[in-house]
């Protein structure tokens, strides 16, 4: 493994733990080089998914989109990357167990939303406001207002 800091090829592991889920595995790395400590995670490989788009279109899982939208909803708030990682994770060990091989968008982003809505109120909106598409002000405002509402257990 590469070091982040130094592009040295020589780094060595220092702590392993199975995450949380049991399907990764969080690795602990130093430098050899410039002792710059960092952190991986190692997890299957998913092939042969495919997301089913709004307008039916399918296209190939990728996990780094769902990443980068939680990267952008997530900046600046006070959510460690490694909860980004785990929340990520449950999602998509939950829509497997739910879906085959195809995997309706819509799913993807109410998961991610319903998770996000317990774990940080700002970064919900941030990525609610992309992917719920609001038209205009209004319906970002009717949203926030539903969040003020008090939870009822189902």
């Amino acid at each position: 493994m590469q070091c982040p800091k130094c592009g040295a090829k020589d780094t060595r592991v220092i702590d392993s733990r199975v995450a949380r889920n049991g399907l990764s595995i969080r690795r602990r790395r130093s430098c050899s080089q410039c002792d710059y400590r960092f952190t991986t995670a190692e997890e299957v490989v998913r092939e042969g998914i495919f997301v089913i788009k709004r307008d039916n279109r399918r296209e190939e899982f990728d996990r780094a989109k769902i990443l980068s939208g939680l990267r952008r909803a997530t900046e600046k708030r006070p959510i460690d990357s490694e909860q980004v990682e785990m929340l990520i994770s449950d999602v998509i060990t939950e829509l497997e167990s739910e879906f085959d091989t195809e995997i309706p968008t819509r799913a993807i982003g109410e998961r991610i939303m319903n998770r996000l809505k317990s774990i940080d109120q700002i970064a919900y909106v941030r990525f609610a406001s992309v992917y719920k598409e609001f038209a205009d002000v209004d319906e970002l405002a009717a949203e926030i207002e539903r969040l003020k509402e008090p939870q009822r257990d189902p």
